[in-house]
């Protein structure tokens, strides 16, 4: 596809916002315990920069600068400062790298637990802002594979303006009729998705709840086969509840 003529540089900002929910069943204090400091393991801010880098690798994007962050008794945060582009210019015979569009990139985690029905919750919020011609979307199927997701928001916004060859406003560079069309279908059928979307405004949003719920994934240190049929059927039905709630926005039971 022919690339659009643009007037100077494309000033359009564009931001995804990837947000998760992993639940998980855990009566016991000690499966709470274990619980968390697995989650602590698992999701420390030493993998989540690696996680971070490969997203800049994606949009082809300079990491300029890291800061991250553990904390006491759970949670951790990673900011990463990124370049988009670098441009190489002769001045009187010194070569001068001036970095552009410089964007950032962040991931912040909230492990929790509700007493009431023994449902532990993940949760990962990730933040993508870049300029210019590049769009975060393509980030989303790696994204989605690099956690165990049963809800998913995203949140994709265009702002500002460039300007066509011939002068003309242009509010967004790209076709995009929803963030559904840059997740891979086979991921998309594990999930119900609903899409609210404001055109006029370049602003889109999809959620994602998923269909099937196999017990035994959602239980730490627990065999399924070791508890009643009952028993089965009641932790699901929580499980199931909280899934619900967290995907409507609503405290529905």
């Amino acid at each position: 596809m022919e690339k659009m003529k643009l007037y100077g540089f494309n000033n359009l900002t564009k931001s995804l916002s990837f947000n998760i929910y992993d639940v998980c069943y855990a009566k016991t204090a000690r499966e709470q315990k274990d619980y968390i400091a697995y989650i602590n393991e698992q999701y420390n801010s030493e993998r989540l920069v690696n996680i971070l880098l490969k997203v800049t690798d994606l949009i082809g994007a300079t990491v300029l600068n890291i800061s991250k962050q553990d904390y006491e008794p759970q949670g951790s945060s990673v900011t990463m400062l990124i370049a988009e582009h670098s441009l190489l210019r002769n001045m009187q015979g010194d070569t001068q790298v001036a970095h552009l569009d410089k964007s950032h990139v962040t991931v912040h985690t909230y492990p929790e637990y509700h007493p009431d029905n023994n449902i532990a919750t993940f949760r990962v919020d990730i933040d993508v802002a870049t300029c210019g011609e590049i769009t975060p979307l393509k980030t989303l199927d790696f994204l989605i594979g690099s956690f165990d997701s049963d809800i998913i928001y995203m949140d994709y916004k265009v702002r500002g303006f460039t300007r066509s060859e011939d002068g003309k406003k242009l509010f967004i560079d790209h076709n995009i009729t929803s963030i559904q069309d840059y997740i891979d279908k086979s991921t998309l059928e594990k999930y119900d998705a609903i899409d609210v979307n404001v055109y006029q405004s370049n602003i889109f949003h999809t959620k994602m709840l998923i269909k099937e719920v196999e017990l035994q994934n959602y239980l730490f240190n627990t065999d399924v086969y070791e508890l009643p049929p009952k028993t089965r059927l009641a932790i699901t039905d929580s499980l199931r509840k909280e899934m619900i709630e967290i995907f409507s926005g609503t405290n529905v039971y």
